[in-house]
């Protein structure tokens, strides 16, 4: 086991991350260290990378930030009172674990509301002087400390390392996400883009209940998995000249109507107003995939209320979603394709993993630590 603790540092758009060592955190009572086994590059992480929106820069360009959030990996060091997981199961060294990479406080009106995903200060674990405990904040490491108030399930062993690091990110979201829109037994759902939120919200859909599960994108691999992951018709918008012809394979689909819900994972504003089109009366939209601020999209509002519309957004998730994603891929081991679709990196090589990423030459990448 590495005695010290490697991390990639970011600095802002255009610049390579560098990889630099700092200790290794000790845990305080209540928490744990997680010695980290797999980090994926989450479409959030390529936004920041390539500059999209307002945050494109390390808060300290000089000293640079460790990202990295969904990853997996195991207990290496528990802190004084910690002995099962959050379901109540009994937790010791060595065990593999699903984490979440934020920590709600627990106290504030959101989270006495039971709305502990939006909470404001649950990314203050994530910030902080790289020289002061527990000095790495991100996944893109060896080593994270996970504090108190960080929901950690333990991993049942039918499930894979590479399935489960989508479950503290993507996969938690889109449960929570879906719930939020109450996606049920005879909805029409669609899927705008099939990255890894995007396959996954086809796959949670259909087993929540949904009829039918339309799935749109533009690369034929992406598409090809989204049907493995459940989605019953396939759109690629190579095939359509704009937007108005990709509202109208939606309305062929659903009898003329639209969609009861639609679902935006795509990550760019530019098709928040051709998903609402996609809508029937009545329909639910439900915003995921823009994790920066600085854009914008516009819409009629008047259609919005004549037809009765609903918008949702959902940014982080609570415990509960977690635990469900874990759930979710233990009935699921053998059964989805969670295995096949990663592409593995040694965490020196992050910049070709980023390029590579960029470039579409691998459907998901994740950058591996340790066996």
């Amino acid at each position: 086991m590495t005695a010290t603790n490697r991390a990639a540092l970011w600095f802002e758009p255009g610049r390579p991350f560098e990889i630099a060592e700092f200790p290794i955190p000790e845990p305080a009572a209540g928490g744990m260290t997680a010695r980290i086994t797999r980090s994926n590059i989450c479409g959030s992480d390529l936004h920041y990378y390539r500059g999209d929106g307002k945050r494109n820069r390390a808060a300290d360009p000089s000293r640079g930030v460790i990202q990295g959030h969904e990853g997996t990996g195991y207990v290496h060091a528990l802190g004084d009172g910690v002995v099962t997981d959050w379901s109540g199961a009994p937790l010791a060294e060595g065990d593999r674990i699903a984490f979440q990479y934020f920590c709600p406080c627990g106290r504030c009106r959101n989270c006495t509301r039971g709305m502990s995903e939006a909470c404001r200060q649950s990314f203050s674990v994530r910030q902080g002087p790289l020289d002061e405990w527990p000095y790495v904040r991100g996944t893109f490491a060896d080593y994270l400390y996970l504090h108190p108030g960080q929901a950690v399930y333990r991993v049942p062993d039918n499930v894979s390392d590479t399935a489960v690091a989508g479950a503290n990110c993507a996969l938690a979201q889109v449960i929570m996400g879906l719930e939020r829109v109450n996606v049920g037994l005879g909805d029409r759902v669609v899927i705008q883009g099939c990255g890894g939120l995007g396959v996954y919200a086809c796959a949670i859909a259909k087993e929540r209940g949904a009829e039918m599960v339309i799935a749109i994108d533009g690369l034929a691999d992406r598409l090809a998995l989204a049907a493995a992951m459940g989605a019953d018709h396939l759109i690629d918008f190579r095939q359509h000249e704009d937007g108005r012809a990709r509202v109208r394979a939606v309305k062929d689909l659903t009898d003329g109507l639209g969609a009861d819900v639609v679902v935006e994972v795509v990550g760019f504003a530019d098709v928040i107003d051709e998903g609402l089109r996609m809508l029937d009366w009545g329909g639910r939209y439900l915003e995921i995939g823009i994790p920066y601020t600085g854009t914008h999209f516009q819409c009629d509002p008047g259609r919005l209320t004549a037809q009765n519309h609903r918008i949702e957004a959902v940014g982080s998730y609570d415990a509960r979603s977690l635990r469900h994603a874990v759930e979710f891929l233990a009935r699921n081991a053998g059964v989805l394709p969670l295995d096949d679709v990663v592409v593995d990196y040694p965490l020196e090589q992050i910049n070709q993993a980023f390029e590579d990423q960029l470039a579409g030459k691998v459907k998901r990448t994740s950058l591996v630590m340790a066996p």
